[in-house]
């Protein structure tokens, strides 16, 4: 009963969609009585996909009720146009304010999805659209599941929010498709923001059958009574248990290898999956309802919470952008260079903005070369089946490339991606002023150098902007778009509707030296430097701050720069503000030396790198490491605050989160600040109140 069900709160949560449980009833032949339907529904478009809060979760109970009180042939359960559903209603759990209302909400969906399973009337989930979380998870409690082609995705992305699957799906997934794929499902594809499409989830055995969007309702109204008539037999893979311990162990070394023991949500998944082992019990699924409890009532989560809602919102509203309208139509794309950079940013604009993109360079090879990268890219994705071969063909056609510049003449943006030197690059927009037409946007891809000085000796420097990508480009979702100090708003807003038809996250920053993230990065890998200068054995150093989860270890992330870059950036850091960045001598010596990184082949710290150092006589310890680079990040971002580099700290975390890939439970990084006092401690004062990204005060 739900009368008294309030998981997020003593009353009725007002700000709740309610995703209703529409029941109808359906006669199908050779049927002699009718099939009860629900359809989730929460009166929106496919844009606000359906959820579960307690009204929600109310109006499925009473659904139910209603579908069993008239002895159906059996019980379906759809979404709306392209949804199905999408979990539990994420954004009401910051009202939750204590433990018990955690449990309650777990134990409540718990008590109504089971409905489904326990039923002795056949459940059937139609899975018509995207399925994620508990949706999916309700769709797991059906004893059967037909799913459409056409839906978007499905996944159990719980983890990489601080959660897990609380709904059954620890218990039910790894018993339906075994141990090996499941732990794929919850942990992996997470960790690494992958979702299932359909074709591949009907592989795995989450569905029965997979049928085409078309006619799908239809279809699986006919499957569904084909099996209850005993017309078709649905046969599963027995689910082997003799490997089951093989796959939990080896899925902890991973997790120990790539989280370091930093997510607990990782952690308690890995070990609800370990109990399921056999089936599924009452003592599973008990143990799923804690897990969730604490998980909720954990600032990991908090910070989660906040972290989603900075990419969901916040990343589609930038802070400080001007009208929209002001915006200029591009019709045809520049790009001076054809190195590596270039070419990734001449294939998606080609593939975003579908109009012609031009590179070019100084000599022939070069663009002969730069274009054959984006060719066989095409290619790549062709074969993979990721795009029909007429679009590839376009795509073919829309990217070409010269050696004369003249090309750019009818072009409304033009971005350069050539050597970062701030003498060359002025020279290239000279050059390109000449040509262009004086309403072409002139555009940046600098890491670090002033656009302001880079504009200065032109005629309309108010054309100038920063668009500064992150490598991968395909892959980092983050745009720092910089505002130089004659920019103008036409160009601002401009430059803004280019990122959104890109796909990227945009964050509007003042033109400082490196911006937002390279600016992080590079004061938190000076103490690196530091540490080892002093004498702390490079494994330490390396080692230090696996406690925070970051996606990747600070000397590997020198080598995926590069040494030469980050000298060049540690430098720039260094002119503009000496007393904070220094230049480390070592890594002057690796970049002489012509090293690209401190490991072997193997991924081990190489003795050969090594040997290069001078170090002192007084290191560090691992701890001391750790508290001086948060140290170092705490002060740098109040300073970048005060200096206006972004509006707020939100705008720093969002820069981490999609710049960096920093995880969730982190919050980008000033919730982690907040939490273990760094920021009072070094600052003064947090960076975020009290109960944002973090637990409510009480």
């Amino acid at each position: 009963m739900l009368q008294s069900f309030r998981p997020f709160g003593g009353s009725a949560v007002s700000s709740e969609v309610v995703t209703k449980s529409l029941l109808r009833f359906v006669t199908l032949p050779g049927l002699n009585r009718p099939a009860a339907l629900i359809t989730l529904d929460n009166g929106h478009d496919h844009t606000k996909p359906n959820t579960f809060g307690p009204d929600g979760l109310r109006s499925l109970d009473a659904a139910l009720d209603e579908a069993f009180a008239a002895d159906p042939s059996f019980i379906a359960v759809t979404g709306k146009p392209y949804i199905f559903a999408v979990g539990a209603d994420i954004t009401l759990m910051p009202t939750v304010t204590d433990r018990g209302q955690a449990l309650e909400m777990a134990q409540g969906g718990h008590r109504i999805f089971a409905r489904l399973r326990e039923s002795t009337v056949p459940t059937f989930a139609f899975v018509n659209g995207a399925a994620m979380g508990g949706g999916l998870e309700l769709a797991l409690q059906c004893h059967y599941r037909t799913l459409s082609a056409g839906a978007a995705a499905l996944a159990l992305p719980e983890v990489s929010l601080g959660l897990v699957p609380g709904w059954g799906g620890t218990q039910l997934l790894p018993n339906l498709i075994g141990i090996a794929d499941a732990a794929v499902v919850i942990l992996q594809n997470p960790l690494t923001q992958k979702t299932l499409k359909p074709a591949a989830a009907h592989k795995l055995g989450i569905s029965d059958v997979l049928l085409e969007a078309a006619d799908f309702l239809e279809r699986s109204l006919e499957w569904a009574a084909g099996v209850v008539r005993g017309e078709l037999t649905v046969e599963r893979k027995a689910v082997e248990t003799k490997d089951w311990d093989v796959v939990i162990e080896f899925a902890k070394a991973t997790l120990d290898e790539r989280l370091h023991g930093a997510m607990p949500s990782a952690y308690r998944a890995l070990d609800l999956l370990a109990r399921a082992k056999g089936g599924v019990t009452a003592e599973g699924l008990a143990a799923e309802t804690e897990a969730i409890a604490d998980l909720v009532m954990s600032e990991e989560l908090r910070s989660s919470l906040y972290a989603f809602d900075l990419v969901q919102r916040r990343s589609k509203r930038p802070a400080g952008a001007p009208d929209k309208s002001l915006a200029r139509p591009v019709t045809k794309v520049g790009i001076v260079g054809a190195g590596l950079m270039a070419s990734q940013l001449a294939l998606l604009f080609a593939r975003r903005l579908e109009v012609p993109v031009v590179l070019t360079d100084l000599d022939q090879e070069r663009v002969d070369k730069g274009v054959g990268y984006v060719h066989a890219e095409v290619d790549k994705l062709l074969g993979k089946g990721r795009l029909p071969e007429r679009t590839a063909a376009k795509l073919k056609a829309l990217v070409t490339g010269t050696t004369d510049k003249s090309a750019f003449a009818d072009a409304d943006f033009v971005i350069e991606a050539v050597f970062e030197d701030l003498k060359i690059k002025k020279q290239v927009w000279a050059e390109i002023e000449a040509i262009v037409r004086e309403d072409c946007v002139l555009a940046t891809n600098t890491s670090s150098l002033s656009v302001t000085d880079m504009a200065a000796d032109l005629a309309h420097p108010e054309r100038v902007v920063g668009f500064h990508f992150f490598n991968p480009v395909a892959v980092l979702p983050l745009l720092e778009i910089v505002r130089a100090a004659r920019t103008d708003d036409a160009t601002l807003a401009t430059a803004l509707a280019v990122a959104k038809t890109l796909r990227k996250s945009a964050v509007l920053v003042k033109d400082a030296p490196a911006f937002v993230v390279n600016r992080l990065f590079t004061r938190y890998l000076s103490e690196v430097y530091k540490a080892i200068d002093a004498g702390t054995p490079v494994e330490v150093a390396d080692t230090a701050l696996d406690p925070l989860g970051l996606p990747m270890r600070p000397l590997a992330l020198l080598q995926l720069v590069g040494p030469a870059v980050a000298l060049h950036v540690a430098e720039v850091m260094h002119a503009a503000f000496p007393d904070r960045f220094g230049v480390s001598g070592n890594l002057v010596t690796l970049v002489q030396n012509g090293r690209t990184s401190f490991y072997d082949a193997d991924g081990n710290i190489d003795p050969a790198a090594t040997a290069l150092l001078s170090v002192g006589t007084e290191p560090w310890t691992a701890e001391q490491l750790r508290q001086r680079a948060l140290d170092a990040l705490a002060q740098e971002i109040r300073l970048m605050l005060e200096e206006g580099v972004v509006a707020e700290a939100q705008d720093i975390d969002l820069c981490m989160l999609l710049g960096a890939g920093w995880p969730f439970p982190l919050g980008g990084i000033t919730p982690y600040l907040d939490r273990t006092g760094t920021s009072e401690r070094v600052t003064g004062s947090r960076f975020l109140p009290r109960g944002v990204a973090s637990l409510p005060t009480s």
